[in-house]
């Protein structure tokens, strides 16, 4: 699955306990040959360490290891390579397993719990700023999830939609002397009040920043039947026609998305000048580390490709080397930058990643604090 799968429901199921062992696996993958060359060599190593991990552990039935492998070997053989981005999550218990395929790097490492780990889907789709888009007409709408690089049709929550088409009616046009007007005919407008009603329902249980693409006059009407409208952050005032492809909606869609991204990088230095001049202001990981856990962080900066290796020492982290192996107590944490993303999102602080230098001066992360 990709991040833009990762729904807040879907969430919420992953991070429900089930009976022991759940299994999380995850490794760096490579895009492009020959580096990815390695990547089914590196599966196949760590599913064995999963297996030894099974194998140890006075917890597990020999019913349950052979069960859970059993799901790990069917993962290995639907793995695509050709769908590899930059690191590859597996999770499997004795009944289930699922492939995510994130465009955000993950250290190797596997997880026996009785939950799912979920940090780093959770980073990766903020990374990637996952966004709607609705085009529509006065007689289709359809709905489109995207990221900075691709876009992709929707079909859910009854998208896309198609108006019913209604037969000729010479009678009424030689009634009013011409064919109404597209969007004057009630027919249309109730089209609409559809469309906005299944949109409404898309934003309810998925939040993310909506685009609208369409003829100025649909785009109009839409307005004025529904609600949804109004959240837009971004408007092409152009033809969206049912058959348009993605990367032509991606085209038409690029300088709207070039200009939100361009605001989003003012606000957010905006608002941490004022957090440094009103002394709410945290640098660096340790000082935002801790303000995250205290829930004090209202927004948290993180520069696109920091990843840290810390061990926690006196609940502060400790920067170590990346070649630093694991501890049994866990105080060595690869992936504590993703960690720490989880559990911002958590206590309801904004996470925005920014353009890799741009926090250079305050070791690659920062937050503005609610106190």
């Amino acid at each position: 699955m990709d991040t833009d799968a990762l729904t807040a429901g879907l969430l919420r199921e992953l991070r429900a306990t089930r009976p022991y062992p759940a299994v999380s696996l995850t490794m760096p993958t490579h895009r492009r040959a020959p580096d990815n060359a390695q990547d089914a060599v590196r599966l196949r190593n760590l599913v064995a360490e999963a297996g030894n991990r099974l194998e140890a552990d006075p917890q597990v039935t020999r019913e349950a290891r052979a069960a859970v492998l059993e799901q790990l070997d069917r993962a290995v053989a639907e793995v695509d390579p050709r769908r590899a981005l930059d690191s590859l999550v597996i999770l499997a218990t004795a009944d289930e397993y699922q492939i995510w395929q994130l465009p955000r790097t993950a250290p190797e490492r596997v997880v026996l719990s009785d939950t799912f780990l979920t940090r780093n889907l959770v980073a990766a789709k903020a990374q990637a700023r996952p966004f709607w888009v609705l085009t529509v007409a006065a007689d289709h709408a359809a709905l489109w999830s995207g990221t900075a690089d691709a876009v992709r049709p929707e079909e859910r929550d009854g998208f896309p939609l198609t108006a019913p088409k209604e037969a000729p009616n010479p009678q009424r046009e030689e009634r009013i002397g011409d064919t109404p007007s597209t969007f004057s005919d009630e027919e249309t407008r109730q089209f609409l009040r559809t469309v906005d009603e299944k949109l409404r329902a898309v934003l309810a249980a998925d939040p993310r920043p909506l685009h609208l693409v369409g003829l100025a006059p649909a785009l109009a009407l839409l307005d004025e039947v529904g609600e949804s409208a109004g959240s837009a952050i971004g408007r092409v005032t152009k033809g969206a026609p049912a058959d348009i492809s993605p990367a032509e909606l991606l085209r038409e869609l690029r300088p709207a998305l070039e200009a939100g991204s361009g605001r989003t990088a003012d606000e957010i230095e905006t608002r941490l000048d004022h957090a440094r001049g009103s002394r709410s202001f945290a640098g660096g990981l340790d000082e935002v580390w801790a303000a995250v856990r205290e829930g004090r962080a209202g927004l948290v900066a993180v520069e696109e490709h920091v990843q840290r290796t810390v061990k926690v020492t006196d609940e502060h982290l400790e920067p170590v080397g990346v070649d630093t192996a694991q501890t049994a107590d866990g105080e060595v944490r690869e992936d504590i930058v993703d960690e720490l993303v989880e559990a911002a999102l958590d206590s309801g602080a904004d996470v925005v990643f920014v353009a890799d230098d741009s926090l250079a001066g305050h070791g690659r992360i920062a937050a503005a604090l609610r106190y």
